[in-house]
């Protein structure tokens, strides 16, 4: 398994969906709305008035989406990635504008399926990696299509 990084590439084909579905592309024109930060610590025992708190403003657009233009977002399918954090349904926020590194949460399309996996790239060899023991890695050899479509930046985790 001595795959060259020419192999790595970004794409912007349509895929096969594997364990990701896309949500679509973030809209670089959209009006930001700017929602109240809360500096100082919450409380878990008795509420007290939260205003008193606001100690300035902070838009998700701008924290999330730095590059609006170079960004897309995904949801999840399945479990492979459990032990990242990731979990079925999560919402992955995904830059096309990184460059995917050793140890990179990456959106990969791999033979024309979308997966999500840490990438590992080490002494010449490549793989794609579950963080879940009950997946394999995924190999990657001179013959393998792999096109990586970006980095997963954040991950939006609903408790409910």
């Amino acid at each position: 398994m001595n795959a060259s990084l020419s192999f790595i590439r970004k794409s912007e084909r349509a895929a096969t969906l594997a364990n990701v579905v896309v949500l679509g592309q973030a809209n670089p024109t959209a009006k930001r709305h700017h929602l109240p930060l809360f500096l100082s610590r919450i409380s878990a025992g008795f509420p007290s008035p939260a205003d008193d708190y606001v100690e300035s403003r902070l838009s998700l657009d701008e924290h999330f989406v730095p590059r609006p233009e170079a960004t897309f977002f995904l949801r999840v399918q399945g479990d492979s990635m459990i032990g990242a954090g990731i979990h079925d349904g999560d919402l992955l926020i995904v830059d096309k504008s990184l460059e995917p590194r050793h140890g990179s949460i990456v959106i990969a399309e791999v033979h024309g399926e979308l997966t999500v996996k840490r990438l590992y790239r080490k002494n010449g060899e490549i793989a794609l990696l579950a963080e879940n023991p009950a997946y394999r890695a995924i190999p990657i050899c001179e013959e393998s299509q792999l096109a990586v479509w970006g980095v997963v930046t954040e991950v939006v985790h609903t408790l409910r």
